[in-house]
């Protein structure tokens, strides 16, 4: 970490110390965050606590870990494109010890707390704010973000796919989408139990992705999907969801109804996307001859 700055340097950026976890992309945050800079130079770290999925019987702490990285990303991404500097790390589950932690090596000047409002927070019903500014001893600005009222000017779609993650149908779904306004992308690839496939059928659409200059990030998930799009609606500001499976004859999922219990689960639009069983094995040689999806 970079110390901060000593004596009375008025030059000196002022530092800033931001901590959320699912209202780390608001633009609530994102206002409050300019509105600093432009009072003068600010160097921002974000320090973004890891969050236990709330759903399944197994927690994989690589999905966990991933979703928070993602998160992270995704706000230091966007404080940078408005030109502030920025960095950031993930901290303790504990946000209280994620943000004392982050103190002690960042050595800020002020902190801003992003929570949702009262009546959806945890971190106020534990009196973060409180506690936090009587125990650092510095300025603390509370921030709530209302994600489903404080939206950024980006639509946000959760792409769950497995073995077609990178299939044309699925690609020419999101290029169409991106078309129309600004889309960020959300990849989630339920991992198969027992393989690596996952990881590096992911690797090859975001690389895909990025070729195409299409704002995108992804995480591997534990093996089944359903599971997986509860709790990335809970990682993640998210508007729209496509699924991607086989055709209806050769696939896993639809043979588990995985589509239509996710549009009982959830009230935003859900679009299915087949990718057929030749494309998909042309992207996954190690999938081809497999009659369903494996996740």
């Amino acid at each position: 970490m970079t110390a901060s700055a000593e004596g009375t340097d008025e030059s000196a950026p002022q530092r800033i110390l931001v901590v959320a976890n699912e209202t780390v992309g608001g633009q609530a945050l994102m206002d409050a965050v300019k509105a600093h800079a432009e009072r003068g130079p600010v160097h921002v770290h974000v320090v973004c606590p890891t969050n236990q999925p709330k759903h399944g019987y197994v927690v994989y702490t690589d999905t966990v870990d991933e979703a928070t990285d993602n998160r992270l990303k995704l706000t230091i991404d966007h404080l940078r494109e408005n030109g502030i500097e920025a960095e950031g790390e993930t901290g303790d589950a504990d946000p209280y010890a994620a943000t004392m932690d982050a103190v002690s090596e960042f050595r800020p000047d002020e902190i801003l707390i992003s929570t949702h409002p009262e009546t959806r927070s945890g971190w106020l019903r534990r009196d973060l704010i409180d506690r936090v500014k009587d125990d650092s001893g510095l300025p603390v600005e509370h921030v709530v973000v209302d994600l489903d009222a404080d939206r950024e000017a980006v639509t946000h779609a959760l792409v769950v796919a497995n073995q077609t993650v990178g299939g044309d149908a699925l690609i020419e779904a999101i290029r169409h989408r991106a078309s129309e306004r600004r889309y960020r992308f959300i990849v989630v690839c339920p991992q198969t139990e027992g393989t690596n496939e996952a990881h590096e059928r992911l690797d090859r659409m975001l690389e895909r992705l990025a070729e195409e200059d299409l704002d995108a990030v992804g995480q591997v998930s534990g093996p089944d999907p359903y599971t997986a799009v509860q709790n990335a609606l809970d990682y993640y500001t998210i508007d729209e969801i496509v699924i991607s499976t086989l055709p209806e004859a050769k696939s896993g999922w639809l043979k588990r109804d995985v589509v239509e219990r996710v549009r009982r689960l959830t009230s935003k639009p859900v679009e299915h996307v087949t990718v057929d069983m030749d494309e998909a094995s042309d992207t996954d040689p190690a999938g081809a001859g497999q009659s369903a999806e494996d996740s």
